[in-house]
């Protein structure tokens, strides 16, 4: 199904959950997706972790709405057009790196593998939890996942200086 850009504009919910339109792209839409979350990631890095928190609690929650209203849509729960969940999941693995790029590309890779493979309870998540709360949990499981790896790597790491 080719998603036109007047689905994206009908509803503020497409546009996010579309990923401001990088869900758009012919070839790896969540790649591109979790591409168009670093430089939000970059802003985000700059603030309190508190803030960094709140904006990633708030980005789930209203994801769920985003995620469900788009699918709903599309006549497709998680399309993968749909990378708002991408977004977050990015966002969270990222909260567990030291600043630097290296740590933003590692942070990508990992999250992306997580995402990709989707081990247990990824894929369990994936295959039971629908709707917008579907969409969003197995990505944030996998944030979650690449974070704690990435903290592991930052720690040892810091070990060997």
């Amino acid at each position: 199904m080719k998603i036109t850009r007047q689905f994206l504009l009908a509803h503020p919910a497409h546009f996010f959950g579309l990923g401001f339109g990088s869900g758009l792209s012919p070839k790896a839409p969540g790649t591109v997706g979790t591409v168009a979350a670093i430089p939000i990631w970059f802003m985000l890095a700059e603030q309190p972790f508190i803030f960094q928190s709140t904006v990633l609690v708030m980005a789930f929650f209203i994801g769920i709405y985003f995620c469900g209203k788009t699918g709903q849509g599309l006549g497709v729960q998680d399309h993968g057009a749909i990378v708002w969940d991408e977004f977050v999941g990015f966002w969270l693995t990222m909260m567990f790196a030291p600043p630097g790029l290296v740590w933003v590309l590692l942070g990508f890779i990992l999250f992306r593998l997580f995402d990709i493979w989707k081990p247990w309870p990824i894929s369990y998540l994936d295959r039971h939890i629908h709707g917008g709360l579907g969409v969003m949990l197995d990505d944030v499981v996998a944030g979650l996942f690449a974070g704690l790896l990435l903290y592991f790597f930052s720690v040892f790491q810091i070990l060997f200086y």
